[in-house]
């Protein structure tokens, strides 16, 4: 259960994969914080942004919140800005906006198959395009299933601001009973 959070962690990973710096998308707002509320049957687990149901490893359902800053709201000092051109490192338009169904589909089934060493049948269910708190995102639900493993279900929430991109990933396996409790979290994610 714990490897696809490994993996939706990967991915997230791709908006900042050989950069530097990314520019910052000019059209959206800066954001500094995402909150919501993490269920009371969830404590927090051994990595930062993890939390895990308290009937563990009973109940194998988590939460990952991780939050991707591109630094283009930092401020560089006149050496820093002179050792990034004497780099060569070449900015990179941030992508993010620009996040498809297909895209999210084969990079993480790459990923899984990866992980996992065989195709689990990674599938998104559901792509939709959302706006949280006047702030661009994604919600999207997706399904996979290693060999002789339960089905696991996950529902992603990304959230785009000019210089962060905010991700909640609600994990549960297919007997896992906390649908409610995410329905009821999913309800209070706010972005400021």
């Amino acid at each position: 259960m714990f490897t696809g959070i490994l993996c939706l962690i990967l991915l997230l990973s791709m908006f900042s994969i050989g950069t530097v710096n990314a520019e910052a998308a000019n059209d959206l707002n800066a954001a500094v914080q995402c909150s919501f509320v993490i269920p009371p049957e969830f404590v927090p687990g051994e990595e930062k942004g993890l939390f895990v149901n308290v009937n563990s490893p009973m109940e194998s359902s988590t939460i990952k919140y991780s939050v991707y800053d591109n630094g283009q709201d930092r401020v560089l000092t006149n050496r820093e800005r002179q050792e990034l051109q004497e780099s060569g490192a070449k900015l990179i338009e941030d992508e993010s906006m620009n996040l498809t169904k297909e895209i999210y589909e084969s990079q993480m089934s790459a990923a899984y198959a990866k992980e996992y060493g065989q195709d689990v049948g990674f599938t998104v269910d559901t792509f939709t395009n959302i706006k949280v708190d006047g702030y661009p995102g994604y919600k999207i639900e997706t399904s996979y299933q290693a060999a002789e493993e339960e089905m696991v279900h996950q529902t992603v929430y990304i959230v785009l601001s000019k210089y962060r991109v905010f991700t909640i990933a609600y994990q549960r396996a297919e007997d896992d009973d906390c649908t409610e409790a995410f329905e009821a979290s999913f309800e209070t994610i706010h972005v400021r």
